[in-house]
């Protein structure tokens, strides 16, 4: 189905076209529905408690969004009377993940396109098939043969790019994370251009991706994603508290469980730690630009333009007393100081992995995974650090703190300890200290 409509506060375009039943259904009452669930998936119903619900023709299928510090569920009633029983919880479920896995507001990535594929793909793993409207994503599966009705309105170009797409769908395995479907995606070029195609040529009609609408989610501004995020993250942190008080987790698999943990956690406050840290830290660095006069020679050389920065590398415990789930928070951490700054990330144990040197960058994503797991010396990445001071003003390790003292470093240092981690007695000084909370 095409996205003729956003699912904004903003009234949307009406619809093209439709079938007699998306013309006579008035309403559609999906009260009950939210009642079933929290009967037997509460942790959606808990989700979706706090969300107005809005019935309206304005967007042809349903979406979420968090705008003007509300939660919004809007759907076209037509097209939720089109649905089985189980497949309107389905997308309730669907709906509800795209809020607790911050999909709608900070945890959006760049191009949007291929992000809202890899969203549905993440969530869809964990749902049911039988529970999805048709026009799902779901990895390890074609799409569905196209209808007489849909080849009529689409070229052999679209047809093949149909084709293309399905298959390569079909070859994704399940149970992976957003960022790891975005990943593949943006790995493979036809895939990226088939999706620009798609979004771009309107012959979207035969093309899967349309049981719900991500328009809205990039027309917020970034104090509006953050304000719209501590919303949705005090929705979803009060409804994993009670489903993890009474055991009302349901069917909702326990990596996802974790990934929503991991996303709740109250963010360490990146922008107090650079001010603090990166103040020690910043260097001048000076370029050319004909935008500026030179001042000798205004007519025929360039001026100068000097800003600063500071060049960071970040050190991240892999030793085996870090678990996956501090893993895996985290990565989550670094994601939010990505939105900031640039810096290079090694991983260490007894010694620093030289081949695991990633520069993160705003809008791209680095999974969560190992490549170490004996025990810890922070020596280790004091020497590397020595070794590469040409390169990075100062650095920050990311531990649960349990090793020796490594001693007194002549470049500014920072730590970042885990939520079940120690903070030693010899950390402090000209050093920084920041611990891990537990999840709100």
């Amino acid at each position: 189905m095409a996205n003729h409509g956003t699912a904004t506060d903003i009234a949307p375009e009406t619809p093209e076209g439709g079938d007699l039943l998306y013309d006579l259904v008035e309403d559609f009452d999906v009260d009950p529905h939210i009642i079933a669930l929290m009967f037997n998936e509460p942790f959606y119903a808990k989700v979706l408690r706090g969300v107005t619900k809005v019935c309206t023709r304005t967007i042809p299928t349903a979406g979420v969004l968090a705008k003007d510090g509300d939660l919004k569920m809007w759907y076209n009633p037509g097209f939720m009377a089109s649905l089985t029983e189980l497949q309107v919880r389905g997308l309730l479920k669907h709906e509800a993940m795209h809020l607790a896995l911050m999909h709608t507001t900070t945890r959006r990535l760049e191009p949007h396109k291929v992000h809202n594929w890899a969203a549905d793909l993440a969530i869809n793993s964990s749902i049911p098939e039988n529970e999805l409207p048709e026009g799902g994503l779901i990895p390890g599966k074609e799409f569905g043969p196209l209808k007489p009705e849909q080849l009529e309105k689409m070229d052999k170009e679209a047809i093949e790019r149909y084709n293309r797409m399905s298959q390569f769908v079909a070859d994704l395995p399940k149970g992976e994370s957003t960022e790891w479907y975005f990943a593949r995606l943006m790995e493979d070029d036809q895939m990226k251009e088939d999706l620009e195609k798609q979004e771009g040529d309107g012959d979207g009609e035969g093309m899967p991706g349309g049981m719900d609408d991500h328009n809205g989610w990039d027309d917020l501004s970034d104090e509006e994603k953050e304000l719209a995020a501590a919303k949705v993250k005090q929705a979803v942190a009060s409804a994993a508290k009670e489903c993890d008080q009474k055991g009302q987790w349901g069917s909702v698999p326990a990596a996802v469980q974790a990934e929503i943990r991991r996303l709740i956690s109250n963010e360490i406050p990146w922008q107090a730690v650079l001010k603090k840290f990166v103040g020690f830290t910043k260097r001048s660095v000076r370029s050319t630009s004909w935008n500026r006069l030179n001042k000798k020679n205004p007519m025929l050389m360039p001026g100068a333009r000097k800003k600063t920065e500071a060049s960071i590398a970040v050190y991240i415990d892999q030793s085996g007393s870090v678990s996956e789930s501090e893993l895996e928070l985290l990565f989550g951490e670094l994601q939010h100081l990505a939105k900031r700054v640039e810096f290079t990330t090694f991983h260490f144990d007894c010694t620093v992995d030289e081949e695991s040197e990633t520069v993160w960058k705003k809008g791209r994503y680095t999974a969560p995974h190992r490549t170490r797991s004996g025990g810890t010396c922070f020596k280790s990445v004091q020497k590397h650090v020595e070794k590469n001071k040409h390169r990075f003003d100062g650095y920050l390790v990311l531990t649960d703190g349990y090793a020796p003292n490594p001693g007194y470093s002549r470049i500014k240092r920072g730590w970042v300890i885990t939520t079940h981690g120690e903070t030693q007695d010899w950390m402090g000084g000209r050093d920084f200290v920041i611990k891990m909370k537990e999840a709100a």
